[in-house]
């Protein structure tokens, strides 16, 4: 035997051993995951309601699978310091971000450069939560139903304003669907803070604001906000008296909701996703989670990780005429 043949395999043989030794616990990661402590990056500030959410899947998470999952809050920045923060992450399962429905299906439409692609750079695991607002008025307000408030706005157009907690917000967007569908005309007046923007709707300063239970809920208590209806397909069961516009023949069409999901790196198997977001649905079946989410006000959202995609898709489609007609541009 040609001794430089046989020294050429043996370093072929060496380097195809190292390859796969190299290898090896990549695949054992894949099989076995979680083998590390898990990170969550989430877009929402600490304390927010996505972020309340998110730890208590968190906390399921990390007794299911004996392994630490940590939330690590990036807020600001449109979700883009969330978003870059996830970015170099491994497509291994140990990184994840939570976002929203703006940060996939809006912020195409009103970023003219935006710093990621929703449908290649981001892999959908499992929606964690959905939130269905209601239309929030001062106890003062004259308005005593939804029908009210739209039948105002039309007799006259533009002195109507409603309020939201940041341009471009689902409260925003809330109000330039009602005005497309009933073809009528308001103005936006856009706050910093949530607490600032229910203070101003309880003073009268604006006619009518988009609120969670959980923003706006202490304020009603307080007897200083009324909701109106709830614009979504059904009741819910903290506020049982207000009617959901599901209800309503002339308003049927009307929803306002935000959901928050997991994502995964660009290349994260689909059998890993898949299994990530089994266990997410375990979680968010214990009594404990099912209590805490009606507490919230929140509704399940209990979608596959393929259904999970095709409603970003779709979702992203239904916002483009809205916000073209409305000539909204954020950069």
């Amino acid at each position: 035997m040609n001794p430089a043949s046989s020294g050429r395999r043996a370093v072929l043989k060496g380097g195809a051993a190292a390859s796969l030794a190299a290898l090896w616990p990549r695949l054992a990661r894949a099989e076995d995951f979680p083998s590390r402590p898990v990170r969550l990056i989430t877009a929402f500030p600490a304390g927010s309601g996505p972020d309340a959410a998110l730890r208590l899947v968190a906390d399921g998470l990390s007794r299911l699978w004996k392994q630490q999952v940590m939330v690590e809050n990036k807020p600001g920045g449109a979700g883009f310091i969330a978003i870059d923060a996830f970015r170099s992450a491994a497509p291994d399962g140990h990184t994840m971000v939570q976002l929203d429905s703006n940060h996939l299906t809006t912020h195409p439409h009103v970023y003219r450069k935006l710093p990621y692609d929703p449908q290649r750079d981001l892999e959908p695991v499992r929606g964690v939560m959905r939130n269905f607002f209601f239309i929030a008025v001062s106890t003062q307000s004259p308005y005593q139903t939804l029908e009210d408030l739209v039948a105002a706005a039309r007799k006259a157009p533009g002195r109507m304003n409603y309020g939201s907690w940041f341009m471009g917000s689902p409260g925003h967007l809330g109000g330039l669907l009602l005005q497309s569908q009933r073809d009528i005309e308001m103005t936006h007046v856009p706050y910093k803070e949530m607490s600032q923007l229910y203070a101003a709707v309880a003073s009268r300063d604006v006619d009518w604001a988009a609120a969670s239970a959980g923003s706006a809920g202490p304020l009603v208590k307080a007897g200083r906000l009324r909701f109106l209806a709830l614009a979504g397909p059904k009741r819910l069961e903290v506020h049982p008296q207000v009617p959901a516009t599901a209800e309503m023949p002339a308003s049927q069409a009307f929803e306002v909701s935000s959901w928050t999901g997991l994502f995964a790196p660009r290349g994260t198997p689909s059998a890993l996703r898949s299994r990530i977001a089994a266990d997410m649905a375990r979680v968010l079946a214990t009594p404990e989670a099912v209590e805490r989410f009606r507490e919230w006000g929140y509704s399940p959202f209990d979608v596959s990780t393929d259904a999970y995609a095709q409603l970003v898709v779709r979702e992203t489609s239904n916002w483009a005429g809205v916000i073209r007609r409305a000539g909204l541009k954020l950069d």
